[in-house]
């Protein structure tokens, strides 16, 4: 397909799209525009970077033109599309793709999200939108405060529906499902789907289609991927290393925790590298102000935990760093989607400690791929250690062998070894007089006593 024009999208929304500069669809718009303009039901496995949020946002909207309205009445306006994510970025960046296509037609939009007062979001509600995109939790405090409609939804996407799993959102999931109309579309758009996925699909999707556009659970074919065997203790220390060396000036840095991430940010600036944090203790506005410097360039390195770094778009990223070893396989999948995207190449390295080398397994299994190994002199662990995570892990060494021609050494007391001789008269002679001898030599007991007394003498 060479062209947005053979989908058979209407011209306001062509037209948007080459605005935007868009040329050739991307294979998985190829695939699901079609079957969403046809009202299909749909599960969608494609990478990050792939133009998955224009697969289902053009053709909803599509849908929606007919019933679109200029007036500025809020009836005219009821929610029909809901979008579902797992963090406030990809919220943000699904509606502003909305709000782009939706350039020349009369749909409005708007995003709720936790982190920031609802009352400019109640504002927005209470104006009518059409497409609402929202994370879980906030979108039930909007139902708690009865701030929001779901009687005229006729679309539900999940977005990124196995990280939302991850996080622990299902039962909110179910609980908005609950509220919906029975009557609608659901699509299921992911990187990744792992089976509690499909155990969920059954249960949401009715006879569903199904877009499996890179293999399942795989990562982008222009990643190259490279691990460098680390002591513990040195990891930061190679990082800076890494950095500086080759002169790195747009790095996403992933660390397993808020605070690490903290701390590995002010380390970093402490080695006079330009870094930042951002993850979810972080308010909305400290997070938004720390990726405009990344994009900017104002900081080289940005230090990210994995919920915060759902949804970041940034642009041709080239190197992604896995400071700490993700313990989920999924994650690794999710994390390298940052780079190498809209067919560009990027690179993705990990620094890898001993007490890594099980997830490593699970992580190469789940990509199936062998990640190339590279020491770098002066940072890798001990020397059995860096044998195991090179692969190479040295054979056991035999135990000597047993020599067979020699007789078995003598204990040093021969009671152990000799054998048993019967006792022999004479050998008895020598030896003390047997206990019973002496017990009759007691002095008996004086029956006399006993019956009635001794005669004196």
């Amino acid at each position: 397909m060479s062209s947005f024009d053979e989908l058979g999208l209407i011209p306001p929304l062509l037209q948007a799209v080459g605005d935007l500069g868009y040329k050739i669809p991307t294979p998985v718009q190829q695939q699901a525009i079609p079957l969403v303009l046809g009202g299909r039901d749909l599960m969608a496995g494609a990478q990050t970077g792939t133009g998955k949020t224009a697969a289902f946002a053009l053709p909803i909207l599509q849908r929606l033109a007919p019933q679109s309205s200029t007036s500025t009445s809020p009836a005219r306006h009821p929610v029909r599309a809901l979008v579902l994510t797992p963090t406030r970025e990809l919220a943000v960046q699904v509606a502003e793709s909305f709000r782009d296509y939706a350039k020349h037609v009369p749909i409005r939009s708007t995003v709720v999200y936790g982190g920031v007062d609802m009352n400019a979001q109640i504002a927005e509600l209470r104006r009518g939108v059409e497409v609402l995109v929202a994370t879980p939790g906030r979108l039930l405090d909007h139902v708690q405060n009865k701030t929001v409609m779901f009687n005229q939804v006729s679309v539900l996407v999940l977005d990124e529906a196995d990280r939302m799993l991850d996080m622990g959102f299902l039962p909110d999931i179910k609980r908005i499902i609950s509220l919906l109309p029975a009557e609608r579309q659901n699509l299921l758009f992911s990187a990744t789907f792992p089976d509690e996925i499909r155990t969920l699909a059954k249960t949401i999707l009715k006879n569903p289609a199904e877009v499996q556009i890179a293999a399942r659970n795989a990562t982008a074919e222009l990643v190259t991927h490279v691990l460098h065997p680390v002591a513990r203790e040195k990891k930061r220390d190679l990082l800076a290393y890494i950095i500086q060396t080759r002169g790195l000036k747009q790095v996403l840095v992933f660390t397993g925790t808020t605070i690490g991430a903290n701390r590995l940010a002010h380390q970093l600036r402490r080695d006079h590298i330009q870094a930042d944090a951002i993850h979810g203790d972080k308010t909305q506005a400290e997070r938004e102000a720390a990726l405009a410097d990344f994009k900017a360039g104002k900081i080289a390195v940005l230090v990210a935990t994995d919920v915060a770094s759902r949804g970041l778009d940034i642009e041709s990223l080239p190197q992604v760093i896995n400071f700490d070893v993700p313990h989920s396989p999924e994650d690794y999948v999710h994390r390298i989607g940052r780079t190498g995207r809209a067919g560009l190449t990027g690179e993705a390295i990990s620094l890898v400690a001993p007490e890594d080398m099980e997830t490593l397994g699970a992580i190469e299994r789940l990509i199936k791929k062998r990640i190339e190994r590279v020491l770098v002199p002066g940072f890798q662990p001990s020397g059995a250690t860096v044998a195991a995570l090179m692969g190479d892990e040295p054979k056991r060494k035999s135990s000597p062998p047993v020599r067979r021609d020699r007789p078995p050494k003598q204990p040093a007391d021969p009671i152990f070894s000799s054998p048993y001789e019967p006792g022999q008269a004479g050998a008895t002679a020598a030896q003390p007089a047997p206990k019973q001898e002496t017990q009759q030599k007691r002095k008996q007991p004086q029956v006399a006593a006993l019956l009635g007394g001794l005669k004196r003498a």
